[in-house]
């Protein structure tokens, strides 16, 4: 299907035509927070939605929203400079998919039998603590894991 095609059935019913212009619209805002944002922080955020003056930002963690909230004035003159009607910056954190997945998989791994050993002689070594009994309990846990 060519790109003709396609762009005569992305406009030909209002509803469709409205969402390819917010599309455009949304992509058009990414770009210029590419321009004006620092390439390592513009990899993990995305521009979600531009309602009432106020440009919203999705941050895939706390460290790149802190980092892009202390670039909010010289990001809304970038977009007022670009001819975009922003006033206020409003940035949330969205945690990814693989975020997660990456979290649960660490939940399954076991620690080896040497491992497990050189745990149990360390807190041997140890005096009466709550670091003994931590190493103690973990070393425990290690030997009930699959």
């Amino acid at each position: 299907m060519s790109a003709r095609r396609l762009d005569f059935y992305l406009n030909s019913a209002d509803p469709l035509r409205n969402l390819t212009r917010a599309a455009r619209h949304l992509s058009e805002l990414q770009h210029i927070l590419a321009k004006y944002a620092p390439p390592d922080l513009t990899k993990y955020c995305l521009v979600k939605q531009l309602r009432e003056e106020t440009l919203t930002l999705t941050a895939a963690n706390a460290a790149i929203a802190s980092q892009l909230r202390q670039l909010t004035q010289r990001l809304i003159a970038g977009y007022q400079k670009e001819g975009a009607q922003v006033t206020a910056i409003h940035i949330e954190v969205q945690v990814s998919n693989a975020v997660q997945k990456t979290a649960s998989s660490a939940e399954k791994r076991t620690l080896s039998l040497e491992s497990i050993g050189k745990i149990k002689r360390l807190a041997e070594e140890l005096e009466a603590s709550p670091l003994r009994d931590a190493l103690n309990r973990l070393a425990a846990r290690g030997k009930k894991a699959p």
